[in-house]
């Protein structure tokens, strides 16, 4: 079973977003092994860099505002790419201090949701739903219409 990291800078502090990623984490637990690493805020998006790049694994997509937008079947393809590669992966969520460029220049993959900003805390769950979602079309499911 695939390997799907999440790393994430800050803890979700409302019970209602904690909810819908544990939600989700359920849901994905039939297609991978998904896990969500929470690292703590620091002053500055350079001050967490080093304890994001730690933990990246395998193929490293980061969440970036200048990312390339895809869409879910998009998304759905390039996660079946990986995990019949045999892939681990990683994306990787910055906190609302944004991202050191070292980190996005570390990514594989620069994926971008939207041009607007979103809060961190919805931009995870918003996350665990597409990559639901991605296995969900892979797997021939109804749940994408």
């Amino acid at each position: 079973m695939v390997k799907v990291n999440l790393v994430c800078v800050g803890k979700l502090k409302e019970s209602y977003w904690r909810d819908a990623v544990t939600e989700y984490a359920k849901r994905l637990s039939r297609f991978c092994k998904w896990e969500v690493r929470e690292l703590p805020e620091r002053r500055s998006p350079e001050e967490e860099a080093e304890s994001i790049l730690k933990e990246c694994r395998g193929y490293i997509v980061v969440l970036a505002i200048e990312g390339k937008m895809c869409s879910s079947e998009q998304l759905a393809a390039k996660l079946k790419q990986l995990c019949d590669a045999g892939k681990e992966i990683t994306f990787v969520i910055g906190s609302s201090c944004g991202l050191a460029p070292r980190v996005k220049q570390a990514a594989d993959e620069l994926l971008s949701f939207s041009p607007m900003t979103f809060p961190h805390q919805m931009m995870r769950v918003i996350l665990s739903e597409q990559v639901y979602r991605a296995f969900m079309i892979n797997a021939g499911a109804e749940y994408h219409k």
